[in-house]
């Protein structure tokens, strides 16, 4: 299974932040908190976002970039990766390794230009409009953690959906043909 795990540098949004913490949950990421935080951890809307899947994730810590770098070395290929508007790079070209981390700044200026700089081949982007500025981050988060999933077959994750009140026809709705209807 992969280990994914999903790093917000300074987040400003408790809404964000406690979405972000419920798709960590439901796929397994780890969540990184860099500080300053922008919000109490406590803060009411963060936990409501997350709703009742605190317990089932992984959080951690740092007062600082630099801290979360000395306490992540990672031997073997670098398995970090800055999702940024700002290059050209998609997100869909990257081969994510095993382990994985990947990187979002600030709600409202991204990650520090001079930190993208330092790694301009590990950054990536999703495309949208030219003339929009970005997707709301914890929707972006969730794009970037699918895709490093969908490269490793989904591992750890369940496959089939099951209905409350009914069954399905045929049996497994992914042999289904869209096509043919």
């Amino acid at each position: 299974m992969p280990k994914l795990n999903l790093v917000l540098v300074e987040p400003r949004i408790p809404q964000n932040t406690g979405s972000i913490a419920r798709t960590c949950a439901v796929t397994g990421a780890r969540l990184h908190l860099i500080h300053p935080l922008g919000f109490a951890l406590d803060a009411a809307k963060l936990k409501r976002a997350g709703l009742d899947y605190w317990d089932k994730l992984e959080i951690f810590h740092y007062p600082n970039v630099e801290a979360f770098f000395a306490q992540n070395q990672v031997n073997g290929p670098n398995p970090y990766f800055y999702f940024t508007a700002k290059t050209g790079q998609l997100y869909t070209d990257v081969a994510y390794p095993e382990e994985t981390y990947l990187f979002f700044g600030r709600e409202d200026r991204g990650l520090d230009e001079d930190f993208l700089m330092a790694h301009p081949e590990r950054c990536v982007r999703i495309p949208m409009r030219e003339t929009l500025r970005c997707l709301n981050i914890s929707n972006a988060v969730t794009v970037a953690a699918y895709e490093v999933l969908r490269q490793h077959n989904f591992a750890g994750l369940c496959m089939d959906g099951r209905l409350a009140q009914s069954a399905w026809e045929p049996e497994t709705p992914r042999a289904f043909d869209i096509s043919q209807t």
